[in-house]
């Protein structure tokens, strides 16, 4: 039976060839259309037409092609179903491995064609950006609004797995029983625990997430923490990876995380009454907040950049500086220093090492490992800034030592700088720097980022290519989709530039890094002058508002579970990006405090909407940007993260800027003032979300 399986892979290879998309053929028409329209040989309106029926045809090619092999894997599996049944009653060991290496086989079979469903894919997405670029004409915006929601759209054929389950559910479940040789025969519907995993399923299960628009919650905190995950890594970088994972450093990463989201929100409930006691205004809080956010505009770069040479420096560097900042924010009360207060933050904000945090879970975790350590990232920074304010509530005391001061403004920049001793201490004894290599692209791959393999081990962990096959597909890769104006070395290169980063994003990308300000805007207008507003209407203690903040940072993990799990599985994530923003606009809307008295009700239930709403968006928005911002921004200095980075810890600089500045207006006012600009900013954003809807796809 094996054999017979790998003698029918063999002869069906050569044919699989002619069913890949034609990129050199649609290359050559997007060519001799932009001759023809230069010397008005023919228009656009006829190139649309054209272009549009060639492409209808290859994707139906595909599609016809991927039907027949599905209905070949069934006729298959229906034959070896009828060999399972007639073994039930025997107890032929050899008999029973046999069949079991067939079903493995047609396992792999199956991810050979989900391997030619992706390869295709990519070519679309390929000739598609090629022929806008080539244009000036969003072409891609109009064939993915005609075909995806048609009722026989084939192009999400392409992307969508019908049949694809059932098959996967006949091999593991035949798989499990097979296992089991004892004669004590479980189902894996019964008892789903019990079943027995084989690695070909788990590669089917890796390779159809690849493809599918359904998620889950591991996945969705994976795409909030905006670390690009390699599709298809070479051997040798997922080697590398393996070499350098370090179990403790990762953790100590994920501490630095956590750490500094502590840090970044212990002070918000105490910054305004610190600021009275230093002779400021209680609005002066915004500065005192935002100055952190100010340094993180710089440091983000810089730790950006070093963390191409080491790991281990630029961390002992952060939690130096981030020592010293916090016990200037501590003294600056015995000091009666406002510049004080102020150079500490500051110092806090240039010890911001999340870039170095995202870089290493990017180059140092091994594939299989990168979503769990992503959404550990996320966790880590969801409950640091959980657990910050609720430590605020811990610190209701005041006594001295000698001459210094300890209350409930000066303890959380004390027990910081303890907590960042301790860490510097634990991270010098415990973290291992990774072996370094040079950032270059195998001489070999392929633009879609697929290894060339010479030599395909056959086992079942890598069950993609045979050797045979692996040359034949890969050089089909190479040829179908070479292309030497985009696929040059110099494509690949990461950006050395902010400028020439910019110049890479699309209008699309744009749109979305300014939905992330906008969220950020809104997240710290509501946060950083929550102690000031809530003092002014309802006479709140820092021990109501830390709980007020605890209680939000709280809501962050339950909701992504439940956008994760459900809601991201229900509609489209462009949906889910436009409904967030519109219950965002409604949260402001409902903050405004207009005629009727102020109310704890309305205040507390417009700042959940308005908090949650803006959690739900950040992750949402941050999916859709790590699928389309270009690959050259994955890597090196100026890449995806610092810019969505950038954008947000600018949103958080202007927020606390205009909470200072509104306060010259006086506390009555501040709530007003303050929400107009984020009301104003957020229709922006879901205006131009409208205008760009049709290639968030």
């Amino acid at each position: 039976m094996v054999a017979f399986g790998k003698k029918l892979r063999q002869n069906q290879i050569e044919e699989w060839q002619r069913y890949y998309i034609n990129y050199k053929l649609l290359k050559k028409k997007v060519n001799r259309y932009s001759q023809q329209i230069q010397v008005g040989a023919d228009n656009q309106q006829n190139v649309l037409k054209d272009f549009s029926i060639m492409l209808d045809n290859q994707i139906e090619k595909i599609v016809m092609f991927m039907l027949e092999q599905k209905g070949l894997l069934a006729s298959r599996l229906s034959i070896l179903g009828e060999q399972h049944d007639a073994l039930v009653e025997q107890s032929d060991g050899s008999k029973i491995s046999e069949l079991r290496e067939a079903y493995r086989v047609v396992g792999q079979d199956l991810l050979r064609l989900l391997f030619f469903v992706e390869i295709n894919a990519i070519g679309l997405r390929k000739i598609l950006k090629k022929f806008d670029k080539r244009f000036g004409y969003r072409f891609t915006d109009y064939y993915v609004k005609t075909r995806a929601n048609h009722p026989y759209s084939q192009l999400r054929q392409v992307f969508k797995h019908v049949g694809v389950g059932a098959v996967v559910g006949a091999i593991s479940r035949n798989l499990a029983d097979l296992q089991d040789q004892e004669g004590n025969y479980i189902s894996i519907y019964d008892q789903p625990a019990l079943s027995h995993p084989d690695p070909v399923i788990d590669s089917i299960k890796e390779a159809v997430n690849r493809l599918s628009n359904s998620t889950n919650f591991l996945e969705f905190l994976g795409k909030h923490a905006f670390i690009f995950q390699d599709e298809s890594p070479t051997p040798s970088e997922d080697h590398l990876a393996e070499q350098r994972y370090h179990f403790m450093s990762l953790l100590l990463n994920l501490v630095n995380t956590f750490l500094y989201m502590v840090n970044t929100y212990i002070i918000v409930p105490t910054a305004d009454n610190y600021s009275l006691h230093l002779g400021a205004a209680a609005t002066v809080c915004g500065v005192i907040i935002g100055s952190m956010a100010v340094a993180q505009v710089f440091s983000s770069v810089y730790f950006s950049a070093w963390s191409n040479r080491s790991y281990l420096r630029p961390l002992v560097f952060s939690s130096i500086v981030l020592l010293v900042g916090n016990t200037l924010y501590a003294l600056a009360y015995d000091l009666n220093s406002i510049p004080v207060l102020l150079i500490g933050r500051l110092f806090c904000g240039l010890g911001s090492a999340r870039a170095v945090n995202r870089r290493y879970i990017s180059d140092c975790v091994p594939l299989k490992l990168r979503l769990k350590a992503s959404a550990g990232f996320v966790s880590a920074s969801a409950l640091g800034m959980a657990c910050g304010p609720a430590l605020a509530c811990l610190f209701q005391t005041n006594f001295k030592i000698y001459k210094l001061t300890f209350n409930q403004d000066t303890l959380p920049g004390w027990v910081m700088a303890l907590s960042w001793l301790v860490y510097l201490l634990w991270l010098w004894v415990s973290f291992r720097e990774p072996p370094r290599e040079n950032n270059k692209l195998s001489p070999r791959e392929s633009y879609t980022g697929l290894p060339v393999q010479d030599d395909v081990k056959i086992d079942f962990t890598q069950p993609l290519l045979l050797n045979s096959e692996a040359k034949l597909q890969d050089n089909n890769v190479d040829q179908e989709f070479d292309d030497g104006e985009e696929d040059s070395d110099e494509n690949h290169k990461p950006v050395t530039s902010i400028v020439s980063a910019y110049r890479l994003l699309t209008p699309s990308v744009k749109v979305q890094l300014f939905i992330y300000f906008m969220l950020k805007y809104a997240m710290e207008i509501l946060v950083a002058e929550s102690s000031v507003v809530t003092e002014h209407y309802f006479i709140w203690s820092t021990t109501s508002v830390a709980f007020f903040l605890a209680f939000l940072g709280l809501t962050v993990l339950p909701v992504n579970v439940i956008v994760g799990n459900y809601i991201s599985n229900m509609f489209e994530e462009r949906q889910v990006l436009l409904a967030s923003e519109i219950m965002v606009l409604i949260g402001i809307l409902l903050s405004f405090q207009v005629l009727i008295p102020y109310t704890v009700p309305q205040y507390v239930g417009a700042a959940f909407i308005t908090f949650v709403s803006a959690e739900v968006l950040e992750g949402v928005n941050l999916s859709l940007l790590s699928r389309v911002m270009s690959s050259r921004l994955s890597r090196g200095t100026y890449n995806g993260g610092l810019l969505s980075t950038e954008a947000g810890t600018l949103a958080r600089v202007i927020a606390d800027g205009t909470i200072t500045l509104s306060g010259y207006l006086g506390e009555n006012r501040l709530l007003n003032v303050t929400l107009v600009p984020s009301l104003f900013i957020c229709l922006s954003s879901i205006i131009a979300t409208c205008f760009t809807y049709n290639s968030l796809y």
